[in-house]
């Protein structure tokens, strides 16, 4: 007899096939929900495109979340810019450049009203030099400099206090083709106060240019200038340690700010040290191991390693835990991510109190959330596809990786949770026999005891496979384990079940009696989700968003 109930059925439809009007074709070739042009902002802003994913090359993705870029600056140009500003501004992507560039985008666009918006969003967005270099590589793809460009730029300038300026002057001197000196020439700001003058002078001319006229006032006395900028006059101009330390003391210095022959000398970085701002000891702990400073049970080190664990210097910092993240991976290697390409390249020996620090500081850098009591099970994505692409640009942190991170984090939050791994099983049968350590599915004793080092090892070590993000549900189904909130860590790359996971989910709840929720966390800047948008007891959040725990909890209590 003709078995008809493999070609159509309302309950279980392959991955591969359109189980509902609307759905569409993710990279692998499986049928999922597409993401809305807002979501779709919201990713792009969080996670970026660099190194694209294992479907999609990073100029692919790029031109796609570009495209919903525009749609969303089409439908609701000042929300757009709204959106962009805010989330740049609350510190939830671990990079700002996407939002950067989406302002870029926002400033060259057809509406006066978003332009306009997305100029005064300016100092918003662009809150260092880097940053506004950043921006004017960018918005030259985009427009030509007119005068409300220039305008804006002057403005960034001019808005801010001598001081403030003087420090981004000193500290963030050129990037992507652009110096301080070369937005000036373009911006052509009328300085506000005679200080802001002679930093003008200085930034364009030297201290030379301070005792010549110009059109807009006399000559200038180096006194005129900030005291920070003669005191890097100073600087550049000391000739023994002893002067460099006590003016790095003094003036709260930054390397950035040394002359290069300084740079390799342990009691200049110890100066350092002392004032030394959260993100830039991430950034150079391997240096200062490298140079001595760090070694087994010193000061310096146990310095530091309060220093990367002081919650609130985290959160004043806003240091997202990518950027922890990050610096765990490179500094217990040893080694800076492009040694092995140069000769004489940096490198160390790991001392552990730092490597201890960094493993605290990663689950600290995580905004504080309540506990919801309830009971999770934590399904990480482990496929092929997952190991394609960077989260946030970090060299080896693929989004397989970044799963397990994430899901450590909730494993320190609620006491009641499972982890299991998941790529899809051999059989790729629905009715195939399903439990603890069956084909497709990898029960994981993860411990918040455990180092966070040691579980990124143990994830990144598993075997790939095909994607099936159905099974988490059907593993839960088939071994009665009570789940209140399934957390799914994926590229929505699935593809190779017999039953889609909203469908899957559907049975779980139908067979267990319980008003079970799911969590989809998209690791990748892609334009789908697996979550039902018609089931308000499905979420999709996007990976590494540092608000996204909170939004995870609250929904989870049934708040959102």
């Amino acid at each position: 007899m003709a078995n008809y109930l493999k070609h159509f059925a309302a309950l279980f439809t392959p991955q591969r096939r359109r189980a509902r009007e609307g759905q569409v074709k993710n990279g692998a070739g499986g049928h999922v929900f597409a993401l809305d042009e807002w979501a779709r902002l919201d990713r792009w802003l969080i996670l970026g495109a660099e190194g694209g994913t294992y479907y999609a090359s990073e100029r692919k993705l790029t031109v796609e979340n570009a495209r919903a870029v525009q749609a969303c600056l089409a439908a609701d140009g000042p929300r757009a810019v709204q959106r962009i500003a805010d989330v740049s501004g609350s510190g939830r992507a671990p990079k700002n450049a996407p939002a950067i560039f989406a302002l870029a985008v926002a400033a060259a666009d057809a509406k006066v009203e978003t332009r306009k918006a997305a100029l005064g969003a300016l100092p918003a967005v662009c809150r260092t030099g880097t940053d506004l270099f950043h921006f004017a590589r960018d918005v030259q793809g985009f427009r030509r400099w007119g005068r409300a460009l220039r305008s804006a730029i002057a403005a960034w300038y001019n808005d801010k206090p001598a001081d403030r300026l003087a420090f981004q002057a000193l500290k963030y001197r050129q990037r992507d083709g652009f110096s301080h000196r070369d937005l000036l020439r373009l911006a052509h700001p009328v300085a506000p106060s005679p200080q802001h003058d002679a930093l003008y002078r200085w930034i364009v001319g030297g201290i030379e240019a301070l005792g010549k006229g110009s059109a807009r006032g006399e000559a200038l006395r180096p006194e005129a200038l900030p005291e920070a900028v003669r005191a890097f006059e100073s600087l550049r101009a000391a000739t023994n340690r002893k002067q460099v330390t006590a003016l790095i003391r003094q003036h709260r210095f930054t390397h950035e700010m040394l002359q290069t022959e300084w740079k390799n000398d342990p009691a200049v970085w110890e100066a350092l040290l002392e004032h030394m701002p959260q993100t830039a000891l991430l950034r150079n702990l391997g240096k200062m191991t490298a140079v001595g400073l760090f070694t087994p049970r010193s000061d310096a080190s146990r310095r530091a390693a309060r220093q990367l664990t002081d919650a609130a210097r985290l959160a004043a910092a806003r240091v997202h835990p990518v950027a922890v993240l990050s610096a765990l991976k490179v500094y217990e290697q040893g080694r800076g991510e492009r040694a092995r390409r140069r000769e004489n390249a940096l490198s160390w020996t790991p001392v552990r109190e730092i490597v201890d620090a960094l493993n605290e500081a990663f689950h600290l850098a995580f905004r504080a959330v309540e506990p919801t009591g309830k009971k999770h099970l934590l399904a990480l994505d482990v496929s092929g596809s997952m190991t394609g692409g960077q989260i946030a640009g970090v060299p080896g942190l693929t989004p397989r990786v970044a799963s397990a991170a994430m899901a450590m984090a909730t494993a320190r939050l609620e006491r009641e949770y499972a982890v299991v791994a998941f790529t899809s099983a051999a059989s790729g049968k629905y009715g195939g026999r399903f439990g603890g350590g069956d084909p497709g599915i990898t029960p994981l004793s993860i411990s918040p005891e455990q180092r966070l080092d040691d579980v990124l090892r143990a994830v990144d070590g598993l075997p790939f496979g095909g994607t099936d993000c159905a099974l988490p549900m059907i593993w839960a189904k088939r071994n009665r384990v009570e789940v209140d909130t399934f957390v799914i860590y994926t590229d929505n790359e699935t593809w190779a079940g017999d039953v889609h996971p909203f469908q899957a989910l559907r049975d779980y709840r139908q067979a267990m009696g319980r008003p079970a929720r799911l969590v989809v966390v998209g690791m990748t800047s892609t334009g789908f989700s697996i979550a039902d948008p018609t089931d308000p007891g499905m979420l999709d959040v996007v990976g590494f968003d540092a608000a996204a725990p909170q939004v995870m909890a609250d929904f989870t209590r049934g708040v959102a």
